[in-house]
């Protein structure tokens, strides 16, 4: 299943994820700080959908209610069969 997700409170415009089988098998920020969205990206890949979702949600950036991490969490749960 791929996953497109408009985010909303980071710089990162959206977010294209894949999961097969309840793993996060690739995904792709758009927009956001480079480095740290694809860091995101390679830590998250091969996890269960699960995993990703309580490892990340809730994470802010500065003085934001929300951050790139959270918001792959939200698309994530948003999204779950």
């Amino acid at each position: 299943m791929q996953i497109s997700y408009k985010t909303k409170g980071v710089c990162s415009r959206s977010i294209l994820i894949d999961v097969e089988d309840n793993i996060v098998k690739k995904v792709q920020f758009e927009g956001g700080c480079n480095g740290n969205t694809k860091g995101i990206a390679a830590l998250v890949e091969g996890m269960p959908v699960d995993e990703v979702i309580a490892r990340l949600e809730g994470i802010k950036c500065g003085f934001k209610g929300t951050s790139c991490p959270a918001q792959l969490a939200e698309a994530l749960k948003t999204n779950k069969i």
